[in-house]
């Protein structure tokens, strides 16, 4: 089967991911499939595997719809153990690496799974107790003796699009985090035209995923490369030098990475060494990507740079293609085809366009819901009071252009309100990036008994940079009265999540313990 009919494929408005990809195992052989730190696997291997995995979890009960959890960093196992997850008509539930001993319990208990597949690392950090009723199966040790022996195949699965595909857990810092399921149909509308596109184009499909398999971000580098009969690399843990040697050594393609690995390879004093002339195509999303640092993207490394806003439930997608609108750096691009926004004020009517709003999107790729939790589900949704449609609530505050480019102002929950006036994190955060020796910025809100709240921020340095109070007054300088930093403080690195989330919660602890504002 080639390209052209892989793309016809594809371009149905339905299909079923596994049997696409047993189709391209069957038909590309010895080609390199997956690769990780250590390893590779052909098609013709993870076909007989992903078979063998589905095989033995169907032996032992796995129903249809049930999930099946994964926990570990990224690897040609968890990649397997994810694809026969959906295989066997189960689903694939990756758990988060950097939750607590008590989060993974609740993720695990919360997805119904009866089998879990971890790493060795993450076991021994866990200790032997850990998920005692469940079956374990240890990815890097048992995996290859615990499927079922050479030769098994699966019972046929033909997906119905309302099956649930995968649950990803969110981010949370606090609790159980939610599980978001997404469903067949919303993937394949997802990925399915993005392989395809790939293939029109004459691309040659080789993509680096740099961000953890359990983060839905990853996504975009894992399952369309895979149905377009693609080779994809996963890694361990992203190191700035590794990535350039990996990405030569393979010719990579396209790849995923959010902004502080950009920002981490564009510090990388060897990145110039390296020969990344094959990058086609490079995507980014999950946290505010500076201007600026767009900027240099586009200026050292290769290929279309977009830049992809949405959220892991959905909602509206809009789209920057950066290399072709350098003058809308400072936005997240317009709603692509099929996505729709409203901007609207705290009682839910429309802005003025220009202004500045909360916004709520929809799309053909929304969540299914929280699974187990049809109350938060709910919540999460605008429903239009003259269609009855629903829309989903971004969590965020911004305002679109007459062009149709949308600008993230900051999330609702970030807003300062001090002395009355709401005061924008990203509008301060912007002035601190101006200045030369500042790093990185980032602005919160504080209690004062004067003002309710006011702005603190923190930043990171280049070495021999000016004092903190002086760059501190210039940027005051350049701000209106309601917006002035009360204070700012340096510190030796931002704290982020494992997808490089800035945390803005930890720098609302770090403000307890020091007391502020003094």
């Amino acid at each position: 089967m080639g390209d052209t009919q892989i793309a016809a494929k594809l371009a149905e408005p339905f299909g079923s991911y596994s049997q696409i990809i047993a189709d391209n195992a069957a038909e590309l052989g010895e080609k390199i499939a997956i690769r990780d730190d250590d390893a590779e696997v052909t098609w013709a291997q993870l076909g007989e595997k992903v078979e063998r995995i589905a095989a033995r979890l169907l032996e032992e009960g796995l129903e249809r719809g049930q999930s099946v959890a994964i926990l570990g960093y990224s690897s040609i196992p968890y990649a397997l153990v994810f694809l026969a997850a959906v295989r066997a008509g189960g689903v694939a539930a990756p758990l988060t690496t950097s939750a607590s001993p008590d989060q993974l319990a609740g993720m695990a208990k919360d997805s119904g799974a009866t089998h879990i597949f971890m790493d060795r690392a993450k076991l021994n950090e866990l200790g032997d107790g850990c998920f005692a009723d469940m079956t374990r199966i240890v990815l890097d040790e048992d995996l290859d003796t615990w499927m079922a022996p050479e030769g098994a195949k699966a019972a046929s699965f033909d997906p119905e699009p309302a099956d649930a595909f995968n649950i990803i857990y969110s981010s949370g810092t606090t609790g159980v985090p939610k599980g978001i399921v997404h469903s067949h149909q919303m993937r394949w509308r997802q990925f399915a035209s993005t392989a395809s596109s790939w293939l029109e184009n004459g691309m040659r499909v080789c993509t680096f995923a740099s961000t953890p398999l359990y983060s839905n971000t990853t996504m975009v580098a894992f399952l369309p490369p895979l149905l377009a009969g693609g080779t994809v690399r996963v890694t361990r843990k992203f190191d700035a030098l590794r990535w350039l040697q990996f990405a030569e050594q393979d010719g990579t393609t396209a790849t995923m990475l959010v902004p502080v690995q950009y920002r981490r390879l564009m510090q990388e004093p060897r990145f110039d060494e390296f020969d990344l002339s094959s990058l086609q195509l490079k995507y980014c999303t999950s946290a505010p990507f500076p201007a600026e640092l767009k900027r240099k993207v586009l200026d050292r490394m290769p290929g279309a740079l977009v830049e992809i806003y949405s959220m892991t439930e959905g909602g509206v997608v809009c789209l920057l293609e950066a290399h072709k609108f350098p003058d809308k750096l400072h936005t997240v691009g317009r709603p692509a085809p099929g996505s729709e926004l409203k901007v609207l004020d705290d009682e839910d009517k429309p802005v003025a366009p220009g202004e500045a709003g909360n916004l709520i999107g929809r799309s053909q790729t929304m969540m299914t819901g929280y699974k187990n939790q049809p109350a938060k589900t709910q919540e999460g949704y605008w429903t239009d009071p003259e269609t009855g449609e629903l829309w989903q609530r971004m969590g965020d505050i911004g305002r679109m252009d007459a062009e149709g480019f949308v600008e993230l102002v900051g999330r609702a929950k970030d807003m300062i309100i001090s002395g009355g006036f709401n005061i924008f994190p990203v509008d301060l955060e912007d002035e601190l990036a101006k200045e030369a020796d500042v790093v990185e910025a980032a602005v919160i809100g504080v209690p004062s008994e004067r003002w309710g709240e006011t702005p603190v921020g923190f930043i990171t340095l280049k070495e021999s940079a000016r004092d903190c109070d002086t760059i501190r007054d210039a940027v005051n300088s350049r701000l209106g009265k309601t917006q002035r930093l009360a204070q700012l403080h340096v510190i030796d690195e931002m704290p982020r999540s494992h997808i490089g989330k800035l945390l803005k919660t930890e720098l609302r602890e770090e403000a307890v313990r020091r007391g502020l504002p003094a």
